[in-house]
């Protein structure tokens, strides 16, 4: 596919976003930007957040990972269904009781207002770093097939893939991502389908001849129970993946944005149990596309790439033909996209809500800061995505949700205190307990291997991270009622 081909596509594929947000938008306001005006279908919210949720991590490295960790992944996932009930039964309830726009504000209504902006920051600080590496992974491709062949360099291509977001959500902002959304993620399970179609008719199978080719190989092993030590290990992934689905959704403004927009608790709820169901599906899909891709590359003797991100990037390029090329780019755009685009928005949220006092200011006054903001979060993301790109070039899954167990801890210790403690803290200590939980995790992590015989920390990280907050909220707290 040459250049000029790519360019259009994609020039297509971001003036219909535009087109969306135009008609969004109209009658925009700071309100409508935060919370769209709170009338929102349930089904738009769940259908988009599939997208939101995958991210084009999930489209390229889930894949690429199966060649090393088979179906492991898969283990990760059914902890999600555990942690999105949890969000269903405990979160949701309490976000709508109090009426939040900015989660984190439940923190200033449970503690004081240092424990509201702690929690405010660590948010900030997850969905920056964690956005940008997804954008990273967009960004690379666009680079490889289309800013490479004309000599362009990487720095322009970020800065290029970036306005497209700003440009279509600095006006309409979460109303306009609920729709973006679910266009984006027609795309993404529309480009993982047809690429395992076209797979399978090169490979002269039928369905059935498909999945027992898949599930007959070795790389369809889910379930790991033999080796405590591996990262692998059963217990390790499945809770680490349901303290991962619920602090990386269900105490993060940026899914949960979504959530509050729709009308009433129970279609927010609803929303919820069925991304969860679908999810598992998706998934697994993306495990079986995975398992394709290295069978088609064993049986026709190509070899593999250096980096395993850039296996199924090359072949559906290279490989599989214009259809699959094309399906490819707007899949990863789409993957990517729908997850940062809905970040951008959530963190010019939070930032004015919980750090600029948005209250009790005039319209006029909300409109021009949050522009203010929206650029500077946009910035960045161009900063930390150009420091990630020196720094590690690796699978990104791993790296994406390792990253999360640091800095969604003190988030998941701080709302089970406020949830199930009725003691009391004063905000002072609270940002240094929420910095030591993951500097003593980052020790443990380093040093677990040699301190308790061949132990590899894995997502359970996040769980020690919490549980280390916990405790030290508890050492700091009082024998004091809080009041709700």
């Amino acid at each position: 596919m040459s250049p000029t081909l790519v360019l259009l596509i994609l020039l297509g594929y971001f003036a219909v976003l535009i087109v969306i947000s135009i008609v969004t938008s109209k009658g925009a306001t700071s309100d409508t930007f935060f919370t769209a005006n709170r009338q929102s279908p349930w089904y738009l919210v769940a259908y988009g957040m599939i997208g939101a949720s995958l991210s084009g991590v999930t489209f390229i490295s889930v894949p690429a990972s199966v060649n090393n960790t088979a179906f492991s992944y898969f283990q990760v996932v059914l902890g999600y269904v555990i942690g999105y009930w949890v969000i269903i039964g405990v979160l949701l309830p309490l976000y709508y009781r109090l009426n939040l726009i900015s989660i984190y504000s439940f923190f200033e209504d449970r503690f004081d207002r240092i424990s509201y902006k702690t929690g405010s920051f660590f948010f900030l600080l997850s969905r920056s770093v964690g956005s940008s590496l997804r954008l990273f992974l967009a960004a690379s491709v666009l680079q490889l097939f289309l800013f490479d062949a004309w000599d362009i360099p990487f720095f322009v291509t970020v800065v290029i893939t970036i306005f497209f977001i700003w440009i279509y959500t600095f006006k309409g902002g979460i109303k306009t991502i609920v729709w973006t959304d679910t266009f984006q993620t027609t795309f993404l399970i529309l480009a993982v389908v047809i690429s395992v179609i076209l797979i399978a008719q090169r490979m002269e199978l039928s369905f059935g001849g498909l999945l027992s080719l898949v599930f007959e190989s070795d790389y369809s092993r889910i379930f790991f129970f033999d080796d405590p030590n591996s990262k692998l290990f059963f217990p390790k992934q499945f809770f680490g993946g349901a303290f991962i689905a619920l602090t990386m959704t269900g105490m993060d403004q940026d899914l949960m944005q979504k959530n509050l927009t729709c009308k009433n608790l129970k279609e927010a709820q609803k929303n919820m149990f069925w991304l969860s169901s679908t999810l598992v599906v998706v998934n697994l899909l993306f495990l079986v596309l995975g398992a394709l891709l290295y069978l088609y590359s064993a049986e026709f003797n190509i070899q593999l790439p250096a980096v395993s991100d850039e296996l199924f990037p090359m072949l559906a390029f290279h490989e599989f033909g214009l259809l699959a090329a094309v399906l490819f780019l707007l899949g990863i755009t789409a993957s990517t996209y729908a997850s940062s685009d809905s970040a951008l928005a959530a963190l010019t949220t939070s930032f004015c809500i919980d750090f600029l006092d948005f209250k009790n200011k005039p319209e006029v006054v909300k409109q021009k800061q949050k522009n203010i903001v929206h650029v500077g979060f946009s910035i960045l993301f161009l900063i930390i995505i150009l420091i990630f790109k020196e720094i590690n070039e690796r699978s990104l899954i791993d790296a994406v949700l390792m990253a999360a167990t640091y800095t969604y801890g003190p988030l998941l210790g701080l709302f089970a205190f406020g949830i199930f403690s009725k003691r009391k803290v004063e905000g002072k200590l609270v940002p240094v307990v929420c910095l030591l939980a993951p500097l003593l995790c980052y020790l443990l992590v380093v040093n677990a291997p040699q301190m308790l015989n061949g132990y590899q920390v894995g997502y359970e990280n996040l769980i020690i991270n919490g549980l280390l907050t916990y405790f030290g909220l508890f050492l700091i707290s009082k024998k004091e009622k809080a009041t709700q």
